[in-house]
């Protein structure tokens, strides 16, 4: 179980910056800021490096056209998290309509470039993330690679507390089945 732990947490291999004491003050800093970070989240949870920058993107967009309606600056990037955990859910429901349409023997396989990105040890734990029911992933994904609490995870996932909990709980469970298979 700790090595999957390990592993999970070493698929982010650049440090995160350091919290700041406050929040960006302009929408360009929050884009320098936190643009890759998103675009990693959502590649963890989208699985294609195009399409996860398009979520990162969109949410950016949103943000814009309601930068006036934003509380404070600090909500803002609560505001990125969720947007982009809701688009990725948005293209992974999208992805599921178009796969009833094709035939059953074609695989959905990752493409050379998202390979290519990956260690090997890196592309095990992506690969059993994959298998992951959708709700198992995101919560794992936003613990272990945003290094989310657990509120902040309910808030970004539309769920309670306590749901995170047994989510994650049964989820490393399974991660850990699927990382000792043969």
């Amino acid at each position: 179980m700790e090595q999957t732990l390990t592993r999970l947490r070493a698929i982010d291999t650049r440090s995160a910056p350091p919290p700041q004491p406050e929040a960006p003050l302009t929408l360009e800093d929050l884009y320098r800021t936190h643009r890759m970070r998103l675009i990693r989240l959502a590649l963890l949870l989208v699985d294609e490096p195009a399409t996860a920058e398009d979520v990162v993107q969109e949410a950016f967009t949103g943000l814009h056209r309601n930068w006036g309606n934003l509380r404070d600056a600090a909500a803002a990037v609560g505001y990125l998290r969720t947007a982009v955990v809701n688009g990725s859910r948005s293209v992974l429901r999208r992805r599921k309509t178009a796969r009833e349409y094709t035939p059953p023997h074609a695989v959905n396989a990752r493409s050379a470039e998202s390979l290519a990105m990956l260690t090997a040890e890196h592309q095990g734990v992506v690969k059993a993330l994959s298998q992951l029911p959708p709700r198992q992933r995101e919560v794992l994904v936003l613990r272990y690679y945003g290094n989310l609490t657990e509120a902040e995870i309910a808030e970004a996932a539309g769920i309670s507390k306590g749901t995170v909990k047994s989510t994650a709980s049964r989820a490393l469970e399974a991660l850990q089945k699927i990382m000792n298979q043969p």
